[in-house]
């Protein structure tokens, strides 16, 4: 099974919600774990916040879900400028910080999470994670 579909919502606080409905529906087509299945959730939900808190005004969010047997791969973009290297390695802020929690977190959940080179007016953030446990390599 492979599940591909795109999404280009209006920079407003309502597509987080709508990319977690539709991605949530489709993974409920699969065998995804629980576990898989809500890191998931947050990592959409934080990649189309920091997109409508950073992109440019009258910018869309532009979502893409991939999904196959072993791994969902999602990608959110938008117009603006993307942040520098150090915002997916870094570390959570002070507790009392307002903000700047998105970038380490999906960094945390996420099995690959990196920021695709691409136009210099475009943001992409590409975000994959495994849908089941993935086995221990042999030992020997």
């Amino acid at each position: 099974m492979r599940v591909t579909t795109t999404l280009s919502l209006p920079r407003q606080p309502s597509p987080v919600t709508r990319a977690r409905h539709v991605l949530t529906t489709l993974l409920s087509l699969t065998d995804a774990t629980e576990e898989a299945c809500g890191h998931l959730a947050v990592l959409i939900s934080e990649a189309c916040a920091n997109a409508v808190v950073h992109a440019e005004p009258e910018s869309t969010v532009d979502i893409t879900i991939v999904i196959d047997e072993h791994a969902c791969l999602i990608e959110v973009g938008n117009r603006g400028s993307t942040p520098d290297r150090a915002g997916l390695r870094a570390g959570l802020p002070d507790p009392l910080t307002v903000g700047g929690r998105g970038l380490p977190l999906i960094a945390a959940l996420a099995d690959t999470a990196v920021f695709v080179p691409g136009p210099p007016d475009r943001v992409l953030l590409r975000i994959t994670k495994h849908l089941t446990a993935v086995p221990a390599p042999p030992r020997g």
